[in-house]
């Protein structure tokens, strides 16, 4: 390890300007993997690379990618749409952290790169490779939708990397993933980096690599010996909420796994409010989202982040010195990724899985599982080992105000009434001048013939089924009759299913909602429900 970790970058092999960019970072000597692979991936070998997380994997294929393109193979016209580079990776994350990395490297040979993912526009996507692109980093799937519409071709590419190609498999994307590789010429150089063999990445292996040489720094289940773990078990649900908000309380970076992104959602605001600013990541949030939440996390203006394990694979930040496995993994791999946040780049780290008393069988088959050796502790949130753990707290931060759900607003000024959806929304007839409020209904509550029938559908609901829908109207505070002729008093369903009537499909009095559409009154209320019912 000693003599890895002092071998310099020139002594492998590496061209001047990206010794001079690494040095220009504080990257003077290299890593295990970059020491075993170098000398044979500069040289235009095919390798497969099986190294933990955080080991150097991205600059041990950035580095040979960029000096090749950039030295032997340069030349030519840059051309759209046809990469001479390209990366795979899992996940947007990763993806964009690998750009983050090659980048500066590509630059300093006049090589450009653009990322592709989904979840987001195609447009400035589709710009960047007509304008040409000599790397391209990206996810499978998006890639092959541009490679479906005539954007991008492959018949360029002279080095191809697979990133954390067991991931890959895991997210199902090894299908997809063979038909690109298919698409790059059989005699380019490719690089496979992956944890483990098995889902099928073995199969990728003995088809598109030539005569690899293999590299393995870690055993398949390895774990980072500056890595320290821990097992904490509490009585029950309160002393674990107690104990999580006591752990995210510290001054440094630290990430809490959830297994869900409700929960993932529901504790960073829960934090933040007790004065631990913290932001989430998981699927359900938008790019933009996402690239803003990591950002905060990445720069320091927030030291939580709350994630599910979409995050695992695709966060590295460095100086992560707690993992907080709130929610314990599903299986041993997870915990692995999971833990492979701290203790990157040789730091050292912390790893605290925390344990309800019906979760203890499951966790210890967990960590056998994965050879990690450790003597389970009962605590609570006053422990000294939690103490231990949390160092220095963090200053108490005033969480910011928050702008009031617009059903808030509603119901403070009484229901739906005027700052709700009065005024076009629901009043003139609807449920304004009060909404529910004088009288229940009533006040224009649905009166005036402005009700369902005649007014806000028109009578294209009620007389569904000879009237099935104006029978199950709630009844109103004036003389409201139906389309029948019989008074509105006669309904004899309860007053909720005529609320859920007016909710359901959303077709309102002044504003008709279709779904989550929401037309003016100009669009016609009758005009669009009367399809919807010969449709029926």
């Amino acid at each position: 390890m000693s003599t890895a970790l002092s071998t310099t970058f020139s002594t492998l092999g590496v061209p001047a300007p990206l010794v001079k960019v690494l040095s220009s970072q504080g990257i003077d000597t290299a890593f295990p993997i970059q020491v075993d692979t170098l000398p044979d991936t500069l040289n235009g070998r095919d390798v497969l690379g099986r190294g933990k997380t955080g080991s150097g994997k991205t600059l041990a294929f950035s580095i040979p990618m960029v000096s090749r393109l950039g030295g032997n193979l340069a030349g030519g016209k840059r051309r759209p749409g046809r990469p001479l580079g390209l990366i795979l990776a899992p996940t947007r994350e990763l993806a964009t952290q690998i750009t983050n990395a090659i980048t500066p490297l590509a630059e300093a040979y006049g090589l450009n790169t653009t990322t592709i993912f989904g979840g987001v526009s195609q447009g400035r996507q589709v710009t960047a490779l007509k304008a040409g692109v000599d790397i391209v980093v990206a996810c499978p799937g998006r890639l092959e939708d541009l490679m479906k519409q005539g954007f991008v071709n492959l018949d360029s590419v002279e080095i191809t990397v697979l990133d954390e190609a067991d991931h890959m498999a895991d997210l199902g994307f090894l299908p997809v993933v063979t038909r690109i590789l298919d698409k790059t010429p059989g005699n380019g150089q490719r690089m496979l980096f992956s944890a483990t063999l098995d889902n099928g990445v073995d199969k990728i292996v003995k088809r598109f690599l030539h005569d690899p040489v293999m590299h393995s720094v870690d055993e398949a289940n390895s774990h980072v010996s500056a890595m320290t773990h821990h097992v904490f078990e509490v009585s029950g649900v309160d002393a674990k909420k107690e104990l999580v908000q006591k752990l995210a309380s510290g001054s440094g970076r630290r990430i809490l796994f959830m297994r869900t992104k409700h929960q993932a959602k529901k504790l960073a605001k829960s934090l933040t409010d007790a004065g631990i600013p913290s932001v989430d990541l998981h699927g359900n949030l938008s790019q933009v989202a996402r690239d803003r939440n990591l950002a905060a996390f990445s720069a320091g203006t927030v030291k939580v982040l709350v994630a599910t394990d979409v995050a695992a694979r695709g966060v590295h930040v460095d100086d992560i010195e707690l993992v907080i496995h709130v929610d314990p993994p599903a299986e041993h791999k997870a915990y692995l990724h999971r833990s492979g946040r701290t203790a990157r780049a040789g730091s050292a780290g912390d790893v605290v899985t925390v344990v309800l008393p019906e979760q203890k069988r499951d966790t210890d088959a967990l960590l056998r599982k994965a050879a990690i050796k450790v003597t389970p502790q009962r605590v609570d949130a006053a422990s000294p080992a939690v103490d231990a753990l949390v160092g220095d707290v963090a200053a108490y931060v005033k969480p910011a105000p928050r702008v009031e759900a617009p059903q808030q607003q509603r119901q403070s000024q009484g229901g739906r009434s005027q700052g709700g959806r009065s005024q076009g929304g629901r009043s003139q007839g609807g449920r304004a001048e009060g909404g529910r409020s004088q009288g229940g209904r009533s006040e224009g509550g649905r009166d005036a013939g402005a009700s369902r029938s005649g007014g806000g559908r028109d009578g294209a609901r009620t007389d569904r089924n000879d009237g099935g829908r104006s029978r199950d109207s709630a009844p109103a505070g004036g003389a409201r009759r139906e389309r029948t002729g019989r008074p509105a008093g006669a309904a004899t369903s309860a007053p909720r299913s005529g609320s859920a009537a007016g909710r359901s499909g959303g077709a309102r009095v002044g504003s008709l909602q279709v779904g989550g559409l929401v037309r003016g009154p100009g669009s016609g209320g009758a005009g669009r429900s009367a399809p919807r019912r010969s449709q029926g």
